[in-house]
């Protein structure tokens, strides 16, 4: 589809560690990378512009791409919050043009103020959205492609069926399209695809990776959960978020808030009410696929074999008795 060809041969499978507030930091990016999984984080992870630069460093030296087919490494990126409470818009924005990742991921807002000095500097730019409107929006202001927020996603969510917000865009978009909500395995990957994502995005899976920033209470908390655990709050940051209801009940929260008919409850973003809940445990759906605390090359192991095994099952299936090869 749209993804750069040479990424192709980069990729172990079509799957980014999605960014995650208090969760990705170098070291979850640096193992997703090489061992062929695309790697990101938020740049407000780091605690300031001076750290976010020293992140970038590092990420960059352990992530240096050599001309080994055996061994290649997936590109990585930052995701940066837009919206214009983010007090650090522009610093964090001048901190990515030195640096040059690969990737830059928009949140909350539009990117059309950033798009252009990010693509000077060679950098592609996916936006999140969680409705079609946003979708158009973000694609009219030129944006390489879009982070589908669907309904089961962690954090920031949607309130979209995947696979309807997917083929809403498909028919009629030929930009990269990543597919986010509630998907945790192998299989999910390959449903993303075949739905006509280029992309998965796992976030909640890589909580509970030894890499990422979460503390082991969280993770063990992702381990034990279901996906009956998982609440939609305006508590965190303004917007509709899923996070685990044993974390909202230990801050005084019983239940979610109601919610529109598009899902999507607003107090008002404000990044400043983000950052000041920090080791929020937010989860999605695919928290009913996560059985353990993993190192990320065990993960990308299982993921990869978890791909294959998803596609040799579907090579296999009868149609209407006959077994058919479906590419």
């Amino acid at each position: 589809m749209a993804l750069p060809q040479a990424w192709h041969q980069r990729l172990r499978l079509p799957a980014v560690a999605a960014p995650m507030t208090d969760v990705s930091g170098p070291d979850l990016v640096i193992a997703a990378a090489v061992h062929g999984i695309i790697g990101t984080f938020p740049t407000h992870n780091a605690k300031s512009t001076d750290e976010l630069d020293a992140w970038l460093s590092h990420i960059a030296a352990a992530t240096k791409r050599t001309d080994s087919v055996s061994s290649p490494v997936a590109p990585v990126g930052a995701n940066l919050v837009v919206h214009r409470s983010n007090a650090r818009l522009s610093g964090d924005l001048d901190c990515l043009l030195r640096h040059r990742p690969e990737i830059v991921i928009t949140s909350v807002g539009s990117p059309a103020a950033v798009i252009g000095p990010l693509h000077d500097a060679g950098i592609l730019v996916l936006a999140d959205v969680a409705s079609l409107r946003h979708a158009y929006k973000a694609i009219e202001s030129g944006v390489d492609g879009l982070v589908l927020l669907s309904a089961g996603a962690g954090g920031q969510t949607g309130w979209a069926n995947p696979v309807s917000f997917v083929r809403a865009l498909r028919n009629d978009y030929d930009g990269i399209l990543v597919l986010a909500g509630g998907i945790s395995d192998g299989h999910g990957v390959l449903a993303a695809r075949a739905a006509g994502a280029d992309l998965a995005y796992l976030g909640t899976r890589f909580i509970a990776t030894t890499e990422s920033l979460a503390s082991a209470e969280y993770r063990q908390a992702v381990v034990e959960a279901t996906l009956d655990d998982i609440v939609s709050s305006v508590q965190v940051s303004g917007l509709s978020a899923n996070v685990l209801r044993s974390w909202l009940e230990a801050h005084g929260v019983t239940q979610a808030p109601p919610t529109g008919l598009d899902g999507n409850t607003h107090t008002g973003f404000a990044q400043d009410r983000l950052l000041a809940q920090p080791n929020v445990w937010a989860a999605g759906h695919s928290v009913s696929g996560i059985d353990a605390v993993l190192d990320i090359s065990v993960l990308a192991e299982r993921l990869a074999h978890e791909y294959q095994q998803a596609q040799d099952l579907l090579l296999q299936a009868p149609v209407n008795g006959i077994s058919r090869r479906w590419r």
